[in-house]
């Protein structure tokens, strides 16, 4: 059974290590970076698992769509933005951008603090045998990471700042299989930053740290499909694409306290589990329209823009009427 468990985690190193040898390392020489070649063979890692992730996002989830969609779309161009927005974060271009600007940073702060006595909590060490049991130990950071999750999420809906920022993710009214990296490039660096020291605390090894997210990330494709599907008994055990598909409707998943209320529902992101007991959790038997109260005709039609780099412009300017109302 362990040799059943461990065969894809080996050929996935096999084909890192390919592709490492025979693309990145030639091209970090080439440029002149070697000393960044250890750097550079994780980034390689996140390459791998982002072609893998595209691959079923476009084959798997294109099928599902196909298969059982909720909407029958006549104008594709919000959704090719919402592809160019998941290259960049799957090709590890967005990770690129962490490396010379978030890593030095919780480099520094972990040095700082081997400075000052700190060690890392290692929460796997807090019970006897659970650190030699890797899956119990990947499932109770999981745990642990989609509870800090949601209350990211519950922050990213509850702050006006920050929700000027958000809002970028739920403007998208024709909501599919690429939507999940429709985000304000300032709103990702906070959730990542915020997330690496959760896990720089957690004393989180690297290779946890990027399965979570790896699985993360999968689901999350999942959970914003054009796709008429749900759990059934199990969704309140796991986000469903119904139940996510919730927390985007007009006037449910935002302001469902009314116009110009920040709030919502089901914001768990892996596990439904937090919106249960938090009393934040809808769950019901329907797949409504996506988007924002504001963007409606009669409420306004707000613009929050047709092409990547208006919609990154227009959420600056969002964030910035924010803090000036907040200042005043």
């Amino acid at each position: 059974m362990d040799s059943l468990i461990d065969a894809p985690f080996e050929l996935f190193d096999r084909a890192q290590q390919a592709l490492f040898e025979a693309l990145v390392l030639p091209l970090v020489q080439a440029l002149g970076l070697a000393s960044v070649a250890g750097e550079a063979f994780s980034g390689t890692g996140w390459l791998l698992a982002g072609l893998l992730q595209l691959g079923f996002i476009a084959v798997v989830l294109g099928a599902l769509e196909r298969w059982r969609p909720v909407e029958r779309w006549t104008d594709r161009r919000p959704v090719r933005v919402d592809f160019v927005y998941t290259l960049i974060q799957r090709l590890g271009l967005f990770r690129l951008g962490l490396f010379f600007t978030l890593d030095p940073l919780v480099d520094a702060l972990a040095v700082q603090g081997r400075l000052w006595g700190w060690q890392p909590w290692h929460l796997d060490g807090l019970w006897p045998g659970v650190s030699d049991q890797p899956w119990i130990a990947f499932a109770l950071y999981l745990v642990v990471f989609d509870f800090a999750g949601y209350w990211l999420h519950r922050a990213q809906h509850a702050w006006n700042w920050w929700w000027a920022l958000h809002a970028l993710h739920h403007s998208q009214r024709q909501m599919g299989r690429w939507t999940d990296n429709r985000n304000h490039f300032l709103d990702d660096f906070l959730g990542a930053a915020l997330f690496a020291l959760l896990g720089l605390l957690l004393g989180t090894e690297p290779a946890q740290f990027m399965a979570i997210t790896l699985l993360t990330q999968t689901f999350e494709s999942l959970q914003h499909a054009n796709a008429r599907l749900h759990f059934g008994p199990l969704e309140r055990l796991w986000v469903s694409p119904r139940f996510h598909r919730l927390h985007h409707a007009i006037g449910l998943g935002h302001e469902a306290a009314g116009p110009g209320t920040l709030g919502g529902h089901n914001f768990g992101v892996l596990l439904p589990w937090w919106d249960q007991l938090f009393g934040t959790a809808r769950f019901e038997e329907v797949f409504p329209p996506t988007g924002i109260r504001d963007q409606l005709p009669e409420a306004g039609g707000r613009d929050y823009g047709g092409g990547l780099w208006a919609q990154q412009m227009l959420g600056l300017q969002r964030l910035w009427s924010a803090l000036m109302k907040r200042s005043a």
